[in-house]
């Protein structure tokens, strides 16, 4: 093999530089870093090394004591599910790329690879920290002080059964992941790679943390002292992914030729035998998010992993149904999209619903996804993959389901409006939240970049041609020419 030598120009143009002119003229002398974009990745690369320059931790040479049985076994099942969350990574990607077009499939598959890699980067640097073990400068509110996180494993962690911080890490980091992957689903097929890449990272780094000390910071945040009740992230997790990509998609605006004379026309999607996977996947992946979320191997782990079925079998039972009863034909995208709707109308009450009621609860949520869709489709908002409605709309059912059939708050378990009133109160303070801050951010991004949208042209021909300069399937498209 043999490597063409770089013109002469070029050569004695870096040889007669001064040492302050050198540096940039080799730079831009790489492909790519000419380009705005080109920089816009560079200029990410310090975020996510800055840990290896700045933060040192020396590790802990503490005696630990013989390791109980409780210990490995809270331990192993938080990092089971944990992998299990994660890999719900894939089921994303699978159902987003499934439900769009196959000339969008690479940058959809790419998005929801690097949204988990840029996840784990933010959280690590900073997001963790903010959530849990900074410190309180507005008291409940709002949480800063240092990066990263101690991983050390002390002798009460083990005698006492405690989780270890990187497991606990670990387990975090995946919803964050989550919160940020549901923003893809409703941006996808029009937006730029880049900017999508630097607002999933402030996103996950800072406004996701931020609002989940409100609650998960057990005993110090707002809504956790005022009694909200959020098991395993309706709202915390799902609504407010749901809510940031929302505002994106209304800033970006309807995809090319998703309203035609005021009436929204049908988009299929290219290959709903992966979405149907990818759905499949996703409802695996639910038995480490819901059962993980109570922290420890206990007997209540069982009963989460049953109701948490039985929302999923109630959902797409019912989407379903309403597909077949208003369409003469039961509709697979909307079967899909209930089994979705019924995980998370289950998922923030999960340990506190009877049987029965995780599977009404789901039931509903098949329901209200199918009536969703058709109403953010009449207020003109291009949602590609039916996210809000899945995650927005449906995280709002299931956090105000907790005040009506949580077994011991619940209204009709007989226990008044109290918990209702608590739980509508965290509903307005998270939407509030994701709303403001998500358009201030993209705002922010848009001016900068000139625009988050990619051109019409991009869009016609695809952004994976535009964004990538690849194609998903370059056989098939070769031979369909």
């Amino acid at each position: 093999m043999t490597i063409a030598s770089p013109p002469p120009g070029r050569a004695r143009r870096l040889q007669e530089a001064s040492l302050l002119e050198a540096p940039t003229m080799l730079l831009r002398s790489i492909r790519g870093l000419s380009t705005r974009r080109g920089l816009t990745w560079l200029a990410c690369v310090p975020v996510a090394l800055m840990g290896l320059g700045l933060f040192n931790l020396a590790a802990h040479a503490a005696e630990l004591p013989e390791l109980t049985p409780a210990f490995l076994a809270n331990n192993l099942f938080l990092l089971i599910c944990a992998a299990l969350v994660i890999f719900m990574n894939a089921g994303f990607a699978m159902v987003e790329a499934g439900m769009c077009r196959q000339k969008n499939a690479v940058n959809i598959l790419a998005k929801n690879l690097i949204v988990f890699a840029l996840a784990v980067t933010a959280y690590w640097f900073i997001g963790y920290k903010i959530m849990y073990n900074a410190s309180w400068v507005i008291p409940g509110w709002l949480k800063f002080g240092g990066l990263f996180f101690d991983p050390a494993v002390t002798p009460e962690m083990v005698t006492e059964g405690k989780l270890v911080p990187s497991v606990d890490f670990l387990f975090q980091a995946a919803f964050a992941g989550t919160a940020a992957t549901i923003v893809s689903g409703l941006v996808a097929e029009r937006i730029k790679f880049g900017e999508f890449v630097i607002f999933s990272l402030i996103l996950v780094g800072i406004l996701y943390p931020i609002s989940g000390s409100w609650q998960w910071n057990v005993g110090e945040g707002w809504l956790n002292k005022l009694g909200f009740i959020d098991f395993a992230g309706s709202t915390v997790v799902h609504s407010f992914g749901a809510w940031a990509g929302l505002i994106g998609a209304m800033l970006l605006g309807p995809r090319i030729g998703k309203f035609a004379g005021g009436k929204p026309q049908a988009i299929p999607g290219h290959n709903l035998a992966i979405a149907t996977l990818g759905c499949l996947i996703l409802w695996l992946g639910w038995y480490g998010f819901n059962p993980g979320s109570w922290l420890s191997m206990a007997p209540e782990v069982p009963y989460i992993a049953v109701t948490t079925t039985l929302g999923a079998a109630g959902g797409g039972i019912a989407a379903t149904l309403v597909s077949q009863f208003s369409g003469g034909k039961p509709d697979l995208t909307m079967t899909i999209n209930g089994i979705l709707a019924g995980l998370v109308g289950v998922t923030a009450g999960c340990d506190g619903f009877s049987m029965p009621a995780a599977w009404v609860v789901g039931f509903i949520a098949g329901v209200i996804v199918v009536f969703s869709v058709a109403f953010i489709d009449g207020l003109k908002i291009d949602d590609p993959v039916g996210a809000f409605s899945v995650h927005g709309t449906c995280g709002i059912w299931a956090t105000l389901a907790v005040g009506l059939f949580n077994t011991d708050k619940g209204l009709f378990t007989g226990h008044g409006f109290g918990q209702l009133g608590v739980q509508i109160v965290g509903v307005i303070a998270f939407a509030v939240f994701a709303i403001v801050s998500s358009w201030i951010v993209w705002s922010i991004i848009g001016a900068i970049f000139g625009g988050i949208r990619v051109t019409e042209q991009e869009e016609i021909e695809g952004l994976d041609i535009g964004e990538h300069g690849m194609e998903a399937y370059p056989d098939f498209a070769a031979s369909a020419k």
